[in-house]
């Protein structure tokens, strides 16, 4: 079973409405997902502060069949049936580890979502899940964020910023390097809108552009 796919059939549990929490198992250890502090506490912690990571952080982007989301509202495939739409643009993440620290980090996703000509209220409710994975192995954990959104009068589309403003990954001993892992995001989509991502079909959130 592929990394994607293992995701894709996470996408069945039940959204949670706090920050990235939780306890994991990897290799004996405990993994705790946790939502306090930001990447500025998170550069000061203690001696972290002064000391230079132990290797390369964790691999954090969105996954390309999950990148986008287009609701059709079940009608066909052209721009006059568009509700909304949903684009990542870009993901961020820095982390901090030395020693047999665990490795420490936060995300930060932004995101073009768009009204489309068929959406009958200005207010939208996405999903978009954030999971960690041993890299190119399998899925250690996945959480579902909903994110709603209220589109000002007359406008077709907004910008968001999300952050998740902690994420901390115990490490097997001090030469588990942060490359072992991947931080993966993406929306939540049917079996059709994964289809029509993988398939390179796409409107664009500003326009009714292909």
């Amino acid at each position: 079973m592929t990394i994607l796919n293992e995701i894709i059939k996470l996408q069945k549990s039940k959204p949670l409405k706090t920050s990235l929490m939780g306890l994991l198992v990897f290799g004996g250890s405990v993994l705790g997902l946790s939502a306090c502090g930001t990447t500025a506490d998170v550069l000061q912690i203690g001696d972290a502060a002064t000391k230079v990571n132990s290797g390369p952080c964790p691999r954090a982007f969105a996954i390309y069949d999950a990148a986008r989301i287009v609701d059709f509202g079940g009608g066909a495939e052209q721009f006059s049936n568009i509700r909304f739409t949903g684009e990542i643009e870009k993901v961020r993440s820095l982390c901090r580890y030395y020693e047999t620290e665990p490795i420490e980090g936060d995300l930060t996703i932004e995101m073009s979502l768009g009204r489309g000509p068929a959406a009958t209220q200005d207010t939208a409710t996405y999903e978009y899940f954030v999971a960690v994975t041993r890299k190119n192995i399998d899925v250690i954990n996945k959480e579902v964020f909903p994110l709603s959104v209220t589109f000002p009068a007359g406008a077709d589309r907004v910008r968001v910023t999300e952050t998740i403003e902690k994420i901390v990954i115990p490490r097997g001993n001090e030469t588990t390097s942060g490359e072992n892992f991947e931080i993966i995001v993406g929306f939540v989509v049917t079996p059709a809108q994964r289809t029509f991502n993988a398939e390179g079909k796409r409107f664009r959130v500003s326009a009714g552009q292909r």
